[in-house]
Parts: structure tokens; sequence; C-alpha cells
């Protein structure tokens, strides 16, 4: 039998590939124990050091009886994962010698990261003069990361060197994987590789970057023009300001790569600009509505239609918004409540993250009362959102003032 511990993602331990955990609130202490010994196996600690680390907020009066109290029962623990008939010091090894704990990684078990750096290894090795055995190699460590090192324990100290170490080091051996590929032209597996990867590193920008150049390669010009807007929008709203100027001048190499299509067939080329139907009105990156604010400027200009930009201002109360979570959630409903709200060729987007601006098309003046009493009604409705923490402000596009 084998061990197999998995600290990439979640914690687990696997005994010939069954969970042997067990799941239980009272072992909580003595897993996070248990994991920061596995985060320096194979080093010396003395017990002031691990006491420093874990047991500084305890309430107990004699940390050292109470951290040999817990070691009592990791090791039972460590037992139990161990076959009788078996030789322990073969599996896992928890010891005290001379004043120090440490825990010992036997022949029989085996942890994900060191597998994770010796893939990484082989493949750094072998690029230069077998691509594809490098490429394997390096997909092998791919396939192992499952997200954040330890991801489920809370944030603590002494975890992130280790959970940073990891994270970087994957980080760079997916931009390595990539340009093997790219040698290779295996475009359709740098789409794949870059849709994985972003689930777990959702605002790594040059991911984003690879996989719209990728899409750009194989032909999938909406898909790309599609995966820019979405990302656009979610950087944005993570990082409150605009993406680096490499991402958003990517852009003009995507309209560039539409230019260039030979396609002359206007049915199919019709095809190709259509999106998908969406029911209510259009929510988009703040980016992409400066574009469409303008354009429908100077629309009514020409045709003397009554558009209309209207700002929503929420002015929340702090006190009933407690986490930050809640703050995204209720913007998150507004956004919600306003494509339900709006008609079809309505536009809106996100100002910041109190406000929201909406182009309204073709509205007659007597018009803009009932819109904003049914994006009033539909608000207080959907929304944690109070009808005294709502205020909105309507004026025509044709205004002098009017500008984005």
């Amino acid at each position: 039998m084998r061990l197999y511990i998995t600290t990439l993602g979640e914690f687990d331990i696997k005994a010939d590939g069954q969970s042997i955990l067990r799941d239980s609130n009272r072992m909580y202490k003595i897993y996070r124990l248990f994991e920061y010994f596995l985060t320096f196996r194979n080093k010396k600690l003395l017990p002031e050091t691990i006491i420093d680390n874990l047991l500084s907020y305890s309430e107990s009066d004699d940390p050292k009886n109470m951290l040999r109290t817990q070691i009592f029962r990791l090791r039972k623990i460590i037992n139990s994962f161990v076959p009788k008939n078996d030789d322990a010091s073969k599996f896992l090894n928890l010891n005290f010698s001379n004043g120090y704990y440490s825990l010992e990684i036997g022949e029989n078990t085996v942890i994900d990261i060191d597998e994770f750096e010796s893939f990484i290894q082989k493949g750094d090795r072998e690029r230069e003069y077998d691509i594809n055995s490098a490429i394997n190699n390096y997909q092998n460590a791919i396939n192992i990361y499952k997200g954040l090192y330890l991801s489920d324990n809370s944030y603590e100290v002494w975890l992130v060197p280790t959970r940073n170490y990891y994270q970087r080091l994957y980080i760079k051996t997916l931009y390595k994987f990539i340009e093997l590929l790219k040698k290779n032209e295996e475009n359709e597996r740098i789409i794949s590789l870059c849709e994985e990867t972003l689930l777990i590193e959702p605002f790594e920008e040059n991911i984003h970057i690879e996989l719209m150049e990728a899409l750009l390669k194989v032909g999938q010009n909406k898909s790309a023009m599609n995966h820019y807007d979405y990302a656009l929008n979610m950087l944005e709203k993570e990082f409150d300001a605009k993406p680096s100027q490499r991402f958003t001048s990517y852009i003009k190499k995507i309209q560039n790569n539409s230019s260039r299509k030979s396609d002359l067939d206007i049915s199919a080329i019709k095809k190709n600009l259509e999106e998908e139907p969406v029911a209510g009105a259009m929510y988009c990156s703040l980016e992409y509505f400066k574009f469409l604010f303008n354009i429908q400027k100077r629309k009514s200009q020409r045709n003397n239609q009554n558009d209309y930009l209207c700002i929503i201002t929420i002015n929340r109360n702090e006190e009933s918004y407690n986490e930050s979570n809640e703050l995204n959630k209720g913007i998150s409903d507004v956004v919600s409540s306003l494509g339900r709200s709006l008609r079809k060729g309505d536009v809106f987007t996100s100002w910041n993250e109190n406000q929201i601006l909406i182009m309204l098309h073709d509205v007659s003046k007597s018009g803009i009362e009932t819109i904003e009493n049914r994006l009033l009604y539909n608000l207080v409705k959907l929304t944690k959102i109070s009808r005294n923490e709502i205020s909105m402000i309507f004026q025509p596009l044709l205004l002098e003032d009017t500008v984005l």
C-alpha cells in the first residue's frame, strides 16, 4: 500500500486511491498541525516555534502540554493510516529527538508537491532536445496543480511563503508549456489549457491574452472578441482600474485579424457578427459602453432621436453591508434587476461600485417617469436596497455637457 498526500488544492490523504481522512470538526486543530509538519517536512522544529505559529492565540496556561497532547493525537492518526503488519517508518514518522520535532516521509508515501516539482524539472531538462517529452512532463505537472497550496486552510503567516512559491512555479511552468505548444502549433491544446487555468487563476492577465491569441490562430475571431469583452469587464471590476496597455490594445489585433479575412459572403459575415440572443438589456464593459455612447450620440444628432443617459446611484447604508462580499452581491443584484427591467435596445454598465450608467434608446420625455418608477420598483423588489438608498438622474444625450 502507498499513501498519496494532496496539498495543491484541498488537503487530502489517499490510500489506494481512496480518501482516509476523517471528516470531523474536532480534528481541525490536529490536521492543521499535520499540515504544518508537512510544510516543513524533514526539518527540525523547536516546540517553541510550533507554539508561536499555531498556538499563540490559545487560552491555555500550558501551551507546551497542549502541543504534546495534540502531537500524541496526531501520532495515533498517522499510525491508523498504516496497515498493522507494515513498517510505519516506510510511511510517515513523527519523531522527537534532541529537543526537536521532525516529520520524516517514508518510501511508501508520495506528496503531490514533490511529484509536481519532479515533472517540472524533467520538462526543463528535456525542452531543448525533446520537445514532445518536455510537453508530456509539463502536462503531468499542470494536471497535479488543483489550486493554491492547502487552499482550504485559512490565512496563516507560516503558510504564505510556501503557497506563493508553488503558485509562482505553476504560472511560470504554464508559460514554458505554452511556448512549446506554440512551436508545435497546437493551438487547440493551448485554448483548452488556458480555459482550465483561468478556472484556477482567473485574474492572470497574460493567460487571457494567450487564450485570445490561440483563438485567433484557429479562426475563432468572434470567440476572441467575446472573451476580450468578458475579461476586460472582470479585470476592471476586480482591480478597480484598467488592465495593462498590452491587454487593452489587443482589441485592435482582433479587429485587424477580422478585417483580413477573405470571406466576402455577406450572409456569412452577418452570421459571424451576430451575438447569441439575450433577453432584456445588454450589460457591457465601461470601455465598450463609451464606444456605444458616442456612436448613439451621433445617430441621435442625425435622426433627432430622443435618447437619454441615466445615472443610478446607490447610497448604501454601510451598517447594512457588514462584509465586502455583501457589497459585491448588492451590485450584482442591481445588475441582474436592471437586465430584467430594461428593454432589449438599452445598454448599461458599472461606472464605479456605487453607480450604474444606462443608455436609453428612443424615449419620450413623458416616458421617463414611467421608466423611473419601473426601475425603482424592481430594484427594491429584487435587491436588498431600500427606496431611500436609490437616486436617479436622467439627461438627454444631445445636451452639450453630456460627455463620456
